[in-house]
């Protein structure tokens, strides 16, 4: 069997606010802006980890699908509401440091660092649209 030479190049997480998400994801968790595209009054706002321009996270407008219903919008509106539509795993060598820098940084906690049954030491935040971020202990 050939492995395949396949990586990550970027993930999709929803905002309903790009300059608040912007902001989030700049300001407060240190990415770069990689991007920034404007079409119909829609941004598209690309960022990444400094270090690894090799991978991205697009903040995109969730109800941009050409097609989409009227009751899809409702439905995705809803669970961005509830924090149940996006979600991104990150990781860091300095969970408790970056922890309290997105704490002080005023990102909704949902979890304080916590050592898991399954073996991981994690905390969980909340962006802006409401997007779970679980940022997990490298050791």
């Amino acid at each position: 069997m050939t492995v395949m030479d396949i990586t990550i190049h970027s993930a999709f997480l929803p905002h309903d606010d790009p300059d608040t998400a912007l902001a989030f994801y700049r300001d407060t968790l240190g990415f770069e802006v990689r991007g920034d595209v404007g079409y119909g009054g829609m941004r598209w706002i690309t960022v990444g980890p400094a270090g690894q321009p090799g991978t991205s996270v697009v903040l995109y407008p969730p109800t941009a699908s050409p097609g989409m219903t009227d009751d899809e919008r409702r439905v995705i509106a809803e669970m961005m509401a509830k924090g149940t539509y996006g979600i991104i795993t990150l990781a860091t060598t300095d969970l408790d440091g970056t922890f309290e820098r997105l704490q002080s940084g005023d990102a909704e906690v949902v979890q304080e660092p916590t050592e898991q049954p399954y073996g991981i030491r994690d905390c969980a935040f909340r962006d802006p649209a409401g997007n779970l971020i679980r940022i997990n202990e490298i050791r």
